[in-house]
């Protein structure tokens, strides 16, 4: 059994992919359970770590960081509340996947998980990568955007990814060597690529 992690350019079909493995193989999807995990641990809601994962590595995020420090925010909030800023999320998140982690038939999506777990020896890495116009176009078709707020998505989307990366010290996220199989879907349909992440799964299975 294992633990598959699906890293992607934003708009290579990631979700989508993620899912229907988890399905396929009668895996748990991870993705809304990694949020709320760690909102549980540090004691915020849902929204803020998803704010957190949205601003990361920004200028923005950096400022807010270096305004308003733990202990003002405890004082500010009292002890029901907890505080979350970008060193807390690593921190927390780490542990959050190392623990998930821990049960086999699991699909992780993002949030580096691959270089999280890039030691474990049941994890699968997968990436999965498109040209940028095809990427837009599945933004378009999948949830029924115009063009440009399709093009707009792919964009900030590849912005955030970065940023995010950068709080791990990463910034070879799209090399090849870092996975154990890479799928370029814009030369591939959706469920050849499927079809390969579930044969990657069941060799893996068998040996």
């Amino acid at each position: 059994m294992a633990i598959v992690t699906v890293s992607r350019q934003f708009g290579a079909g990631g979700r989508t992919l993620s899912s229907r493995l988890a399905k396929e193989l009668n895996y748990r999807f991870m993705d809304n359970v990694v949020i709320q995990e760690l909102a549980r641990r540090v004691r915020v809601t849902n929204e803020s770590v998803r704010d957190i994962e949205n601003i990361a590595g920004g200028f923005f995020s950096r400022t807010i960081s270096a305004m308003l420090s733990r202990n003002y925010m405890e004082r500010l909030t009292g002890q029901d509340f907890g505080y979350i800023d970008e060193k807390v999320y690593i921190k927390t998140l780490k542990e959050v996947i190392n623990d998930l982690a821990r049960n086999d038939n699991v699909v992780l999506l993002g949030r580096g998980a691959q270089f999280i777990l890039e030691n474990h020896p049941q994890a699968l890495h997968v990436h999965l990568v498109g040209e940028k116009k095809d990427r837009i176009e599945f933004l378009q078709k999948t949830y029924d955007l115009h063009l440009g707020k399709a093009r707009e998505a792919v964009e900030d989307g590849e912005k955030r990814r970065h940023n995010l990366y950068s709080l791990f010290g990463k910034s070879n996220y799209d090399d090849p060597l870092v996975y154990h199989l890479v799928i370029n879907t814009s030369r591939m349909t959706k469920d050849q690529a499927l079809e390969q992440m579930i044969v990657l799964v069941r060799q893996s299975d068998k040996q």
